[in-house]
């Protein structure tokens, strides 16, 4: 009895202990790795038994119980750690789609796991403990002269704490399917329990876990390669489908910066992964999961650089080829030795091996530690992703000359080198007074474009090759620009055939004018297509508030040019009743004028350069490749919200105010001032939009914020003789009639 006592604490039923599922309604025992999962025991004493005394049968069945739950443990390890799924791979691997698509049930059916194999081995450790001790209890039970039971209860007595929990477990992770991170998370809140025991088991199954995630950890972020065949990290290969939706909704960003889709690194750095948070284990925090992953992507861009563009010339096609095996296939590439060589050296110097070396120390460490220290692993990573950002930095910031493209963006998107744009703006305002045709618009404007660079300095800068002009083409509609007024004939009532209304619909056509930066690699690691975008964004702004200065400044010129001409052919009676007629009109364009010099240099002088400034210093005092990309966005959100370009009321304003400043220009230039109505329209529109924007301003929301801590100044300037102030007042507090042409008092 004793001795079938001992085999059924071993998971072996016999006569007189027996198996409930082996005395089912079905002739064949089922197979430990095909048996179902039965939450109770099912090992009982045979029901003739009796020459068992009560008490005796009662300490048996609870005895038997722990051969239940030991057999139960054993077939999940067997099942665990069965390696068959690999031949099973190979096969399906090498069988046709249609033999892999013929058996969904026996594909769908194997769930090999890494996780559950290193929790198996756990298993095994502890199960060995027990077969230790049923084996002592054996040989005392041989050694004594009277056997006894209470000498096997002695024995196992530890077990009746660990065996259940530890049967609830498995038993949750087969219903359940818990695999990867989730199986992490499952042990870790199991190891919060107070039996000494049963977390001690719990914490060597939890850090075998540990051991697989390490193991995948230091792949990731010393090699940069992830190893995760069944997809149980928290770190995920994006999925194709969804790279081409959100490659579908940035075509026109992608056109902006022309990335190359060919870069594995580039790709694999915006869109190859990202966190899988199904996967992510809750005691590891959101922040220290982004470092792994970007700490990984780093690694991945500096033991992959892009250097085929080292490798372009005439020497390239002399070199030899040979074949190269790459993921499994053997191709012949045109890589010369010498190139695989410099590509190697490379390599080496982005990142030294004595990093790569500390990198694979620390997490040796965690490794080699009995228990997961949360604040250890978190440091660790914090290290690691430091190193990363310092040897990404060193690349983009020192190799790349990343100060140089930024002073370029400056320069052409933020319009600092002023000689050029107003060079060009000269040279095209000719051609910007027709409609642009969508057909040519960009090639007509290429020709100005490339003759300011030889008019003025951008010749001889070796960054305006990178820049070029772009226009809105088929299927973006594109709306017709300012009427030449001088081809328009006043109708029979004296008027002209074009209503204010229609010139100012069409003012804009030329407001899609855009550049287009080129980014090198590794540059394109920085200036992402959110990036240029934004730079674009405000090019446009600045080029339409310099054109309507610009127009403000050439409708006097071109108005004072034809006085001039006039005075020999009127008496000074007459060009004296003209000038009076014409000095209201006049005061207003001095209005526009010096609202526009204001805003530009307002733009220009304090948030331009003040924020230029900063970035400046944030780029000497920095050598982390993730804090310089945020203080750069930071600029980047400072140009943007400090010129009111994400406040819709006030850039719809200051749209309005610029195209009123060109319909004015055209209007005067055009028509010499002759018909008043319509000056009279744009004037009373100026004034109201003007007035608009000043009470804005000035309100607590914005000028008493850190917002924009140089707008008091502008208002200030603005302001200085309290013009504005009382004019917004009167407009706001007084219903007044329709001026015919109000005189504007305000001093110059």
């Amino acid at each position: 009895m004793l001795h079938e006592l001992l085999l059924a604490l071993l998971g072996y039923t016999g006569d007189l202990i027996v198996d409930d599922r082996e005395r089912g309604p079905s002739p064949a025992a089922p197979s430990p790795s095909d048996a179902p999962i039965f939450e109770d025991c099912t090992f009982r004493l045979a029901p003739d038994i009796s020459f068992l005394d009560p008490s005796e049968r009662d300490l048996i069945e609870r005895l038997i119980t722990l051969g239940f739950y030991y057999r139960e443990l054993d077939r999940f390890a067997t099942v665990s750690r069965n390696l068959s799924w690999i031949r099973s791979a190979n096969a399906a691997a090498a069988a046709s789609p249609l033999e892999r698509c013929s058996d969904p049930e026996k594909r769908n059916h194997e769930h090999p796991s890494v996780y559950r194999r290193a929790i198996a081995n756990g298993i095994v450790e502890i199960l060995s403990v027990y077969r230790s001790a049923v084996l002592q209890i054996e040989q005392k039970l041989l050694s004594d002269s009277l056997p006894i039971l209470a000498t096997v209860t002695q024995g196992l007595n530890k077990f009746f704490v660990l065996w259940p929990p530890l049967y609830e477990l498995i038993v949750k992770i087969e219903r359940e399917d818990i695999r990867g991170g989730q199986l992490l998370n499952l042990l870790h809140k199991r190891c919060h329990c107070g039996v000494p025991e049963l977390q001690t088991c719990i914490q060597r199954l939890l850090w075998h876990g540990h051991q697989v995630m390490y193991n995948q950890l230091a792949s990731w972020m010393v090699y940069g390669i992830l190893q995760d065949q069944h997809e149980e990290f928290f770190i995920r290969r994006q999925e194709e489908r969804d790279v081409e939706s959100a490659a579908s909704q940035t075509d026109i960003s992608k056109r902006l910066a022309h990335l190359s889709t060919d870069d594995t690194s580039l790709t694999d750095w915006h869109q190859g992964f990202h966190i899988y948070l199904d996967m992510l284990p809750q005691y590891i925090h959101m922040h220290v999961a982004e470092s792994v992953l970007f700490a990984g992507k780093a690694i991945r861009v500096l033991r992959n650089p892009n250097t085929a563009s080292r490798f372009h010339g005439p020497a390239a096609s002399s070199q030899p080829r040979f074949p190269v095996k790459i993921h499994g296939f053997t191709e012949r590439y045109l890589f010369s030795k010498e190139m695989l060589v410099e590509s190697d050296v490379i390599r080496e110097e982005l990142l030294p091996q004595s990093e790569a070396d500390r990198i694979e120390s620390m997490l040796r460490d965690l490794k080699e530690s009995s228990e997961f220290h949360k604040r250890l692993f978190e440091c660790a990573v914090d290290s690691i992703r430091a190193i990363a950002a310092s040897h990404l930095w060193q690349l983009v910031v020192v190799r790349a000359d990343l100060n140089g493209h930024l002073k370029a963006l400056k320069d052409y998107f933020l319009l600092a080198k002023g000689d050029f744009f107003q060079c060009f703006l000269e040279e095209s305002r000719q051609l910007m007074r027709l409609p642009p045709r969508q057909s040519t618009a960009e090639a007509d404007l290429t020709v100005p474009f490339q003759l300011a660079a030889l008019k003025t300095t951008c010749d001889e800068d070796k960054y305006f090759s990178k820049v070029s002009l772009r226009m809105p083409t088929l299927g973006i509609n594109v709306k017709p620009s300012l009427v030449d007024m001088s081809k328009v004939r006043p109708n029979a009532g004296g008027s002209s055939g074009v209503s204010p209304s229609s010139v100012s619909a069409g003012l804009d056509g030329w407001d899609g004018i855009s550049l287009d930066y080129t980014v090198d690699w590794p540059l394109q690691l920085f200036f992402t297509q959110d990036v240029l975008s934004k730079y674009l964004k405000v090019f446009q702004y600045l080029l339409r508030l310099k054109r309507a200065q610009m127009e403000l400044d050439k409708s006097w010129a071109s108005v004072m040019h034809q006085d001039h001409k006039e005075y020999s052919k009127h008496t000074k009676k007459e060009l004296k009743t003209k000038r009076q007629y014409l000095k209201p009109a006049w005061r207003v364009r001095e209005h526009m004028a010096f609202l526009i010099r204001n805003l530009q240099f307002y733009i220009q002088v304090d948030v331009i350069e003040s924020q230029w400034n900063v970035l400046q210093a944030h780029i000497q005092d920095c050598h982390d490749f993730t804090a310089l990309v945020n203080h750069h966005q930071e600029y980047l959100s400072a140009l943007i919200s400090q010129s009111f370009l994400d406040i819709g009321s006030v850039s719809r304003i200051l749209d309005s105010i610029m195209k009123l400043c060109l319909q004015f220009c055209w209007t005067v230039e055009n028509q010499g001032g002759s018909h008043t109505s319509e000056l009279e329209q744009i004037t009373e529109e100026f004034n109201k939009k003007s007035n608009s924007l000043y009470t804005i301003l000035r309100s607590t929301r914005l000028a008493g914020s850190q917002r924009a801590p140089f707008l008091r100044r502008f208002l200030l300037r603005l302001n200085f003789n309290s013009f504005f102030e009382a004019t917004a007042r009167g407009v706001l507090n007084v219903v007044r009639p329709r001026p015919t042409l109000p005189v504007l008092n305000q001093p110059h």
